[in-house]
């Protein structure tokens, strides 16, 4: 074998994908049979981080990507309104009009989250460091929101976002290095439970409704820390669920009903979280 041969060989090992540190090997890490190890570095990553910026306790907060401050939902109204005038038998139209306005009704919850939220960061900056930190899912709506209260309140807040198949960008309101992305819902889902001291859902969608169930049945079965889950606004949520009824039917008992309340302002639903931990204020 030639000089040049055995330099070509010695390449051909080297560039080989056998040769490279398992852990700098991005297709032997992104591969099934790794996908364990994928979960514990999820789960384990934001745990350190979070350890060693002394983050204790946190307050989650749920609600849709679609709730959207007064002004932007009262250009969508006018966006809206003015296709409906371009085309008055467009269905679709028709139908983008009901939703805007319908978006733009809820826009309330858009700043009550964000007053909630500045009300926690407010109290936590005084008295309890490390305690008590908003914690979004750190995409647009009711995300922003609380995201954007912590940050005009001068304090620190943490979000949770997830790769999705379309873009989502974290919003800019977050604390910078509190920001974790997630491929995992499921690891996801325990990052937000793990240090929660309570739960806030203000109105949403499905994503709401998937974390707002996980949360239950976890609280239901005894499988995580006692902590008060908040419904914002009895007459939104008690439209889209009938928990009355579950318990009517017997698929839930009584008392399952006591595991969430409903509130209808930013400062009822901060006495009920420091009434439940013994806060004083």
């Amino acid at each position: 074998m030639s000089q040049q041969d055995l330099d070509q060989r010695l390449k051909d090992i080297i560039n080989h994908p056998s040769y490279k540190l398992a852990y700098l090997d991005q297709d032997f890490i992104q591969s099934a049979e790794l996908r364990p190890l994928r979960l514990e570095v999820e789960l384990m990553k934001p745990e350190i981080m979070l350890d060693e910026a002394g983050i204790r306790s946190t307050v989650v907060v749920f609600g849709g990507t679609q709730v959207a401050p007064k002004e932007e939902a009262e250009k969508m109204v006018e966006d809206a309104k003015a296709a409906v005038a371009k085309d008055p038998d467009d269905p679709k139209a028709q139908r983008m009009l009901v939703r805007a306005e319908r978006i733009y009704n809820k826009s309330r919850y858009y700043e009550e989250c964000r007053q909630f939220a500045h009300i926690v960061t407010t109290y936590n900056k005084q008295f309890r460091d490390g305690e008590f930190i908003v914690k979004t899912g750190g995409g647009p709506g009711i995300m922003e929101a609380a995201n954007r209260g912590a940050y005009e309140a001068g304090g620190k807040s943490m979000a949770l976002n997830i790769i999705l198949p379309f873009e989502q960008t974290p919003n800019a309101y977050i604390t910078p290095g509190f920001c974790f992305q997630f491929n995992y819902f499921a690891i996801r889902k325990m990052h937000f439970l793990l240090r929660a001291k309570a739960l806030v859902c203000f109105p949403g969608g499905f994503g709401t409704l998937d974390e707002l169930f996980t949360t239950l049945t976890l609280r239901q079965t005894g499988r995580m820390q006692s902590i008060p889950i908040i419904l914002y606004s009895k007459e939104y949520w008690d439209t889209i669920i009938d928990f009355q009824f579950l318990a009517d039917e017997g698929v839930i008992n009584d008392e399952h009903l006591d595991l969430f309340q409903y509130t209808e302002t930013p400062e009822e639903t901060w006495k009920v979280i420091t009434d439940f931990h013994g806060v004083k204020v």
